[in-house]
This record gives structure tokens, sequence and C-alpha cells, in this order.
């Protein structure tokens, strides 16, 4: 807010490309771990400028629109990764994907060259004072109480890709190749999330379609629960069915948190994006606690994320705070 979108997206991805280089040519396992922190800062710095430019540029349905091929990207990502991970490991060495990694973020770099400032009014508060501004955001009931709520869905998601690998390797007995291509067919279900919700959105109201989503997955996680250490077809067809819902909560439920600040967008983008990663992390120590048993961890948590959420929904989506953004977006 203090200096524009495109400094920090310059200096961000700079960072990047940086410590991708010096993971690349590590050689020390407490170096890799250094580097890859200072690169996943730069990473989440990227992101969150990204929502905060969508904001910037669109409105309404259009927002949500774009909204949804952001927010698909930000965590298919992390789905295709392994994929291309496993491919590129056949050719080079784990060095050589820090060197891809270094060579993403210059292309993005040349896009950032082309893109123009959306910020108009810069804040001219000092650096050290920007800071509040989250707490102000915070302070914001209507946006804590949204972003408690949608915070917490993508947990199952998250809890999913921690532990797929093991479930499908150690608990099923699946090769690395296997593993890789239904891996991807996950990430492929992810990709279907968003179109699904713009679909149906023209259709069914969007309150219906997130409370139906949550109901979803809270069903999921109990055939999980009953039948998901049967078969890895009955695991990986629960899981899709949890990721398709995960995507389709997510799309509106960014645009509802945006819609909740006027000013302070790119605080509000930090927090969304923040609060969704920190959860998630939390969803994967969960579900891992007890590595006996992951599937049953993960479908446990499954039915409580999705009775939570669900229950957090039915009070909040006839409030005016809800119903009448999405009547606006609409």
């Amino acid at each position: 807010e203090r200096t524009g979108r495109k400094p920090i997206l310059f200096t961000t991805l700079a960072i990047y490309i940086v410590s991708s280089l010096l993971c690349a040519f590590t050689t020390t396992v407490e170096n890799l771990i250094a580097f890859r922190i200072v690169q996943g800062v730069a990473g989440g710095g990227v992101t969150v400028v990204g929502t905060s430019i969508v904001k910037d540029l669109f409105d309404g349905r259009e927002r949500e629109k774009v909204m949804a091929t952001v927010m698909s990207l930000v965590i298919i990502a992390p789905m295709i990764a392994p994929v291309l991970g496993a491919f590129l490991l056949k050719v080079a060495s784990w060095h050589a994907m820090f060197v891809v990694l270094a060579v993403f973020a210059c292309f993005a770099a040349v896009l950032v060259a082309l893109y123009q400032e959306t910020v108009v009014e810069k804040s001219t508060a000092p650096i050290l004072t920007s800071w509040n501004r989250l707490g102000v955001v915070l302070k914001n009931p209507y946006f804590s109480y949204l972003l408690l709520l949608f915070s917490m869905v993508p947990m199952c998601l998250m809890a999913f890709l921690g532990i797929a690998s093991y479930v499908y390797i150690d608990e099923f007995g699946m090769s690395e190749q296997a593993f890789s291509f239904i891996f991807a067919f996950n990430a492929a279900c992810a990709t279907l999330g968003p179109i699904i919700y713009l679909q149906l959105s023209r259709f069914i109201p969007v309150q219906s379609l997130i409370m139906g989503s949550l109901i979803v997955i809270t069903i999921s996680g109990i055939a999980m629960l009953l039948f998901g250490g049967q078969s890895l077809w009955i695991f990986a067809a629960l899981s899709a069915a949890i990721t398709v819902c995960v995507f389709i909560v997510r799309v509106p439920g960014a645009n509802l948190l945006l819609d909740q600040q006027t000013k302070d967008t790119g605080s509000a983008a930090a927090l969304i994006q923040f609060s969704g990663t920190l959860m998630g992390a939390v969803a994967i120590q969960i579900v891992s606690a007890n590595s006996y048993d992951l599937i049953r961890n993960y479908s446990i948590l499954s039915i409580v994320i999705g009775a939570a959420c669900t229950s957090l929904w039915l009070i909040a989506k006839n409030r005016p705070f809800v119903a009448e953004k999405i009547h606006k977006q609409t």
C-alpha cells in the first residue's frame, strides 16, 4: 500500500531467484533448509501481491472469474510440483530443480516488467506503522469471522498433500511413478472446482453452493473413515471429491473476504494467504501426529472441518455482511 505493487514484486522475485540458486549450489542440509525458508518468504510475497492486484483491477462477477484462476493456481501448484519433480529427477539431479525454479522466477520478472502499477493512491504512513493495518483489518468482526471459516476449509486439502505419498506408496504399495500419475489425477480434479463453481453459480445461489460443498466434505470424510482403507481407488475418489469441494468454496470465500474491506487491500490479502497457509500447516501436523493410521486421521479431520465450517456458514450465510455482498457480486 505504501510503495505500490510493482516494487514489491520485483524485490520478492529477486530474493526468490537468489535463494533458489543458493539452494541449488549448497552442500549442507542446514544451509538448504535456511535458503528454503528465505525462498518460501519471497514466494509468499509474490502470492499476496497477486491477490491484491486482482482486487485493484476487478469487481463483482469479473473479479470472481479472475480470482477463480488465481486461487486455483496458488493451491494447484503444490499438487502439480511433485509430478514435474519426479520427471525432472529422471533426467537431472535435485540441484537442477532449484535452477528451474530460478528460471521460472526470471520469466515472472519479465511479466512484472510489462505490468502497469495498479495502486493509484499510495499510503504515506511510515513502514513500521503500516504493520498496524493488519490489526485494523482483524478488528473488522465480519472479516475475522469469514477468515476463520474460509481458512479452515483448505486444511482438508493441505492435509492430503502432506500424507498422500505415504498413503499411496507405503500403505497401498504404489510405485513412485504410479503415485505421480494418481497425484496428477487429484490435481486435475482441483482444476475442476473453480470451473464447476463458475458454471453452477449462474443457476444456484452462492450460499447453497458453499453449503453443499461443506456437506460433501463432511460426508466424504465419513465414507473415507468407513471404506477409505479398503481400496486405493476409494481413497482416491473420496480425496478428489474433497479437493473439488475445497476449490468450489475457495473462490467465493476469497471474494467475500476481499469485499469486507474497502481499504487496506494488501493487508487483507496478506492475512488471507497467511491464515490459509498456517492452518494448512497445522492440518499436516494433526494428521501426521499418529503415522500408523494416516487415512483414519485424515478422515476425522475432514469430518471435523466439514461439520465445523457448515455450522459457521449456517450462522453467517443470510447475514447482511454475506448476503448483501453476494447479491452485489452477482
